[in-house]
């Protein structure tokens, strides 16, 4: 079983960092261009991946993940039953199915 560890770890290992390396944006990805941290991953797999782990990304805080954060703007998470924007477009097409259902 430890042969088959010792095999597998690795090899998941590198398709997820070569998987997490392609399907990357380029603004994300630092020190190399994009296709270099591919061939090092590939070429190398144990090496390519935990380089590409630890210095090829961007990483972010989980609270930071989102495109408001990405771009620059302070945002707090807000749960949905409390974001004014969510409630007003619950209303807007609430709004628009009366419309539908209202016109002969």
């Amino acid at each position: 079983m430890l042969r088959v560890l010792m095999f597998l770890v690795p090899l998941a290992l590198s398709i997820y960092a070569f998987i997490d390396c392609i399907s990357t944006q380029d603004e994300d990805i630092r020190h190399m261009p994009k296709p270099l941290w591919a061939i090092l991953v590939l070429l190398f797999p144990m090496v390519g991946s935990i380089s590409w782990m630890i210095a090829g990304k961007k990483r972010s805080l989980a609270a930071e993940g989102w495109a408001g954060a990405r771009a620059g703007q302070s945002q707090r998470w807000v749960a949905p039953d409390d974001n004014p924007e969510f409630l007003k477009s619950l209303d807007e097409d609430d709004d628009r199915d009366r419309k539908k259902r209202d016109e002969p």
